[in-house]
């Protein structure tokens, strides 16, 4: 519902566009270049498919195939929702004006999916919480890269986390249905 109420302030340049605006402005460049845009990097498909990728194989040699495929059907899902979100809304970007189609964020949705979705898979094989804390550190920087350097609203980046958030909780669903087998030793 709040994804809905956002993108309806989008569509209507309603008034919490104004704090968003605010915001990045405050936020922009306040730290270097070079670093916010290491951190945005990490939502690039290059690099964030890869680690979702591993823990897929992870999982299916462990035994799960519901999950893996939550997750792989969860990540194709993620073009199929921004692209189209981004052509109607059509928002334009912090350092871009001219251009158009930055609402919701697609590095954003790529990092909260590959991410959470890795560790979701990876998770009942370890007795560490440490897999979910990796990612939502990875999706937070990810985030914050993306604000921080001017490639994205905070609006933007906030839509993709509420956008993506079912598709990650069907993978969890789908995790938690499959037999877990431990290898001895692994922790």
């Amino acid at each position: 519902m709040f994804f809905a109420l956002l993108t309806w302030q989008v569509l209507v340049s309603g008034p919490l566009l104004t704090p968003d605006a605010a915001l990045s402005r405050a936020l922009v460049r306040t730290v270097p270049d070079a670093v916010t845009e290491r951190l945005a990097d990490l939502g690039n498909v290059p690099v964030a498919l890869p680690v979702l990728l591993l823990a897929l194989g992870c999982a299916l040699w462990r035994g799960d195939r519901l999950g893996p495929a939550a997750a792989a059907v969860a990540m194709a899902v993620v073009p199929a929702l921004i692209v189209p979100l981004k052509e109607w809304t059509g928002r334009p970007g912090p350092l871009e004006p001219w251009a158009a189609g930055y609402y919701p964020s697609g590095h954003t949705a790529t990092a909260f999916v590959a991410y959470t979705g890795a560790a979701l898979l990876v998770r009942p094989y370890t007795r560490v919480p440490w897999p979910t804390a990796l990612a939502a550190l990875l999706t937070a920087l990810t985030a914050a890269g993306l604000v921080l350097r001017g490639f994205h609203w905070p609006l933007d980046v906030l839509a993709s986390l509420l956008l993506c958030a079912p598709l990650l909780i069907g993978v969890r669903w789908a995790v938690g249905r499959a037999p877990i087998r431990r290898t001895p030793g692994i922790s």
